[in-house]
């Protein structure tokens, strides 16, 4: 299998994966966009047995009960999202990946909290809330 790898700007905190991920999608919810200061988010989601950090190990922010937000303490990137209600995996912010112009969305998530001066055009499936069904391997 083929490793894809990311950072944090100055490359201080730094990950690799291995395998397909589980799926990847855009999420327009509050917590998302307010901890990246950003109109969206994209994700993807890998296994915690495929992946490790290789830099500096993250720092931790419990932005709710049960969600931890990974970033790198010394520039402020947003690295990851993990939340204990997905004991099997670890999402990590699709702009982090080195190469992010080679990552495919599948989907969009929480479009019921979408900004109304977002205007999408793509094609991709749209849920109001979230995507559980729509979770799938992804080659």
């Amino acid at each position: 299998m083929s490793k894809r790898s990311g950072r944090c700007l100055c490359g201080s905190v730094s990950y690799e994966y291995s395998g397909p991920v589980n799926w990847s999608g855009h999420c327009h919810c509050e917590s998302c966009r307010r901890n990246c200061s950003a109109a969206i988010v994209t994700f993807f989601g890998v296994p915690r047995s495929a992946y490790s950090f290789t830099g500096t190990e993250p720092d931790i922010f419990e932005s709710s009960s049960g969600v931890r937000r990974l970033f790198c303490s010394r520039c402020g990137t947003p690295m990851a999202y993990d939340a204990d209600r997905y004991p099997d995996e670890i999402h990590f912010y699709a702009a982090s990946l080195i190469d992010p112009e080679n990552f495919t969305p599948q989907f969009h998530v929480h479009c019921g909290e979408q900004l109304d001066w977002l205007k999408l055009a793509d094609d991709l499936p749209k849920y109001e809330k979230n995507a559980s069904s729509a979770v799938k391997n992804q080659d």
